[in-house]
């Protein structure tokens, strides 16, 4: 394959990077994704899981948190009191609104 770059412009140079990364992103990918399945292939052969042999424990998702308060004006908007406040939770408590008025 034989691609003359001397005659491309800059923004079809700059393209066929993004293109070249792409490619070499996704088959760096798909050679990892294939030797996992052959390395959990070979563990279970031997009656063991991949993790038990590395010792490493499967990754666990943390449960969303369940809301803890309400916006007033609208009962669906919420927040869990968890990370930044929300607007309408700021406003509110500059309005002088105890944070007890808008819990769940």
């Amino acid at each position: 394959m034989d691609i003359d770059l001397d005659s491309m412009t800059l923004k079809e140079l700059k393209s066929l990077q993004t293109q070249v990364a792409k490619a070499i992103a996704t088959y760096e990918d798909r050679r990892k994704r294939d030797a996992l399945a052959e390395l959990e292939d070979r563990a279970r052969e031997l009656g063991f899981s991949l993790s038990e042999l590395t010792g490493s424990a499967a990754t666990k998702r943390r449960a969303a948190a369940a809301p803890k308060y309400a916006n007033p004006d609208n009962p669906s908007d919420t927040w869990s009191g968890r990370g930044r406040k929300p607007r309408w939770f700021e406003a509110a408590i500059k309005a002088g609104k105890p944070a007890d008025s808008m819990a769940i």
